[in-house]
C-alpha cells in the first residue's frame, strides 16, 4: 500500500485502487463512531457483515462515555477511517508497556470482505511499529469467534492460550447470550 501524510491524516491507496483517509479522532466524532462501532457488532444491521456478534451478544457494545474515554486516553488513539468523505472503519491503537494494543476495530457491515479490513489493520500496525517503534501488537478475541481469530491467524496473530473472563453483569458491554464467554490474547510481532 502507498501512504502519504497530510498533517494528521494519512491517505492510503489500498489494492483495489480506492483511497482511504485514516486521521485521530475527536471528540466530534463520537456519535458517528458509536454507530459505526454497534452496526458492525450488534443488533440486524451487524448480520450484514461477517463480524457480527449479535449471536453472542445483545444490547450495546459501546457507548459514547466509552468512546469520548479511550479518545482521552494518553498513549492512545482512536483512528477513523474515511472513503470519499464517509466514515467506513476505524480502531483503537494505545501504547501499553512496550506493546501497542489493538481495539474497538470495526468495519462499516456494507463494505466488509473487500481489503478494507486488512488495509486498517496494517495501518495500525505501521504506525505501532514505525512511528512508535514498539516491537508487537496484542488484542483481545471472544473465544468462540473462531472465523474471526482465524482472520487474525492469517495476518500473523498468534493465539497466546491467555483467556480473561467477559464482565459479566456490566451491561456496558453488552448482554451475554451464553454463560462461557471469554477474551483470549492474541499477538503478532512486528519486528
Amino acid at each position: 500500500m502507498d501512504a502519504t501524510t497530510n498533517g494528521d491524516a494519512t491517505d492510503v491507496a489500498p489494492q483495489n485502487g480506492q483511497r482511504l483517509t485514516f486521521r485521530p479522532a475527536t471528540r466530534d466524532d463520537v456519535p458517528a463512531l458509536v454507530a459505526l462501532v454497534e452496526s458492525a457488532y450488534r443488533g440486524d444491521s451487524s448480520r450484514t457483515g461477517w463480524t457480527t456478534e449479535a449471536d453472542l451478544l445483545e444490547g450495546q457494545r459501546t457507548d459514547p462515555e466509552g468512546v469520548a474515554e479511550v479518545i482521552d486516553t494518553p498513549g492512545g488513539t482512536v483512528l477513523t477511517v474515511h472513503r470519499a468523505g464517509d466514515l467506513v472503519a476505524c480502531c483503537q491503537l494505545e501504547k501499553r508497556d512496550g506493546h501497542a494494543y489493538f481495539g474497538m476495530f470495526a468495519v462499516s457491515p456494507g463494505r466488509q470482505g473487500g481489503g478494507l479490513g486488512r488495509a486498517v489493520l496494517a495501518e495500525a500496525e505501521r504506525i505501532a511499529g514505525e512511528e512508535w517503534g514498539v516491537d508487537a501488537m496484542h488484542m483481545t478475541v471472544i473465544t468462540q469467534r473462531d472465523d474471526l481469530i482465524a482472520w487474525y491467524e492469517r495476518r500473523g496473530y498468534v493465539r497466546t492460550g491467555e483467556l480473561t473472563p467477559f464482565p459479566y453483569g456490566d451491561e456496558r458491554f453488552g448482554l451475554p447470550r451464553r454463560p462461557d464467554l471469554a477474551f483470549e490474547l492474541l499477538v503478532k510481532r512486528l519486528r
